[in-house]
């Protein structure tokens, strides 16, 4: 697989967002562009029919979307002279799918000019992945507006796969959102593919005394090791986030529970009671899972940023 589709959450530290979820509503397009739903719907549809990669690729767009400076698409700007933007940062070029964006908001043009925002498109689009990977659905709330600013930089705040706990924790507080988000967010690992660099912490040279984390279940490890050497030169080695990386469902809590998880960030998810019992709780319940994973993403994706509503999503107005 060419790209990293592993979920990651960007987090802002100097730069206010503002949650407007008061501004947005699931009727927002009713009545200046209906089939705003239709064609987003289709354009992802499509696209996943060609590379079943999309979805994962898609609903993690979105994440880094959110998280830096709200959910404006500024993730989608390009880079122009010198200014280098987010989608060009270290931990977003191996982000792809952009193109499905680009061919919803080239139909909406044609259909409703200059209505909808970019940033509308990618959450609806985010949605949809889910739904056809066999997840939930839900309305989503829209009348984001499109930020005009996209900076490299700022996607150092994006927290490692090295997390713990703690650190994790204070970034979903910065962003107004809880614990129990934190661990159904993360629930969005049941889709994707990780590149080796992102686990070698785990499977090589751990600590000083050990060379594997030994909360790693030692088959799962072994396999991981073959996989991914310690000097590994192959470009896209790596491991799937979990068994059935291309649906949506609870498999992820399971092999957690099992010591077969990707990432230190979510073998820390069970390292407190609290964030434990819910990786149980939505392990033994996919239904459990998924009204708390589309709570939380209402939530999320509800933290607006954007001033404008852009005619080309790689381009400021």
């Amino acid at each position: 697989m060419a790209a990293v589709v592993a979920l990651a959450f960007v987090f802002l530290f100097m730069f206010p967002v503002s949650s407007q979820v008061g501004a947005l509503s699931s009727n927002y397009y009713d009545h200046t562009c209906p089939q705003l739903e239709s064609i987003v719907t289709s354009a992802v549809k499509k696209s996943t029919s060609n590379d079943n990669t999309v979805p994962a690729a898609l609903l993690r767009m979105h994440f880094h979307d959110c998280f830096i400076r709200g959910c404006d698409a500024s993730v989608l700007l390009n880079s122009k002279g010198k200014n280098k933007a987010e989608k060009d940062g270290p931990p977003n070029i191996s982000l792809h799918a952009f193109y499905v964006i680009d061919q919803a908001k080239k139909a909406l043009e044609a259909s409703c000019p200059g209505v909808v925002s970019c940033a509308d498109i990618l959450a609806q689009a985010a949605r949809d992945a889910v739904a056809l990977s066999g997840g939930p659905t839900w309305d989503v709330p829209k009348g984001r507006k499109d930020g005009r600013i996209s900076l490299a930089t700022e996607t150092r705040q994006l927290p490692a796969p090295t997390f713990n706990i703690s650190q994790l924790q204070q970034n979903f507080a910065q962003r107004g959102l809880s614990i129990e988000d934190l661990v159904a967010l993360s629930g969005g690992h049941t889709l994707g593919f990780s590149h080796c660099s992102s686990f070698q912490n785990r499977i090589h040279n751990f600590n000083a005394t050990l060379d594997v984390d030994p909360t790693m279940q030692p088959s799962f490890a072994a396999r991981l090791r073959s996989v991914c050497p310690a000097h590994n030169k192959v470009k896209n080695a790596g491991a799937p986030l979990d068994s059935t990386n291309f649906a949506f469902d609870n498999a992820y809590y399971k092999l957690l529970l099992q010591g077969k998880s990707i990432f230190s960030s979510d073998q820390a998810l069970l390292t407190t009671p609290k964030t434990k019992a819910l990786v149980s709780k939505f392990a033994s319940s996919q239904k459990a899972f998924e009204k708390a994973f589309v709570d939380s993403m209402i939530k999320m994706s509800s933290l607006t940023g954007g001033q404008e509503i852009r005619l080309d999503c790689r381009v400021v107005r």
